[in-house]
């Protein structure tokens, strides 16, 4: 299991964990639950955001699709449908590459309730310095039409948006 501590700006400290079991050769459950801590009251332990995704992942076309449900804050269940495409590149010191993604998340009628699309540059530096690698992102949201900005150290990410969002996550 993954598990993560992350903090956002005009929020507070989160617990995340991931679980992904194989379905079969190119395809995955992946499983997510959120604690919450700033929102929480003492002593409750209710998740704020459970969810339950089937993603395939296409290798040959460097792509994959995602579809599942989710529960946010105790709201309604929704329905989520991903997918992502990454042109990838070769440089001599790690991989570059352009990555398009897509989400579109309904109601339980299947009614679009939010939108969201991005195009990112993305260059990862397989050991910068020994055991050290280092990604790094630069994106447009193009529904929101906001820029951002993603560092990845091993296990330690920000994320910078330009309009005054952050967070930060730490893998455990």
């Amino acid at each position: 299991m993954e598990t993560s501590l992350r903090l956002r700006s005009g929020g507070g400290l989160r617990i995340h964990a991931k679980e992904k079991l194989p379905l079969g050769h190119s395809s995955l459950l992946q499983a997510h639950a959120e604690l919450d801590l700033h929102t929480s009251p003492a002593g409750v332990t209710t998740p704020s955001y459970l969810a339950l995704f089937v993603r395939h992942f296409y290798s040959q076309l460097s792509a994959n699709l995602g579809a599942g449900v989710q529960l946010h804050n105790g709201d309604d269940l929704a329905y989520s449908f991903r997918a992502k495409k990454a042109v990838l590149f070769k440089p001599d010191n790690g991989f570059l590459g352009l990555n398009l993604k897509g989400r579109l998340l309904t109601d339980k009628e299947l009614k679009p309730t939010k939108t969201t699309g991005s195009v990112e540059l993305a260059w990862t530096i397989l050991d910068l310095k020994q055991g050290q690698d280092v990604r790094l992102k630069v994106g447009y949201e193009l529904c929101d039409k906001v820029p951002y900005f993603q560092l990845r150290e091993n296990g330690w990410t920000l994320n910078a948006y330009m309009d005054g969002k952050w967070d930060v996550r730490f893998e455990m």
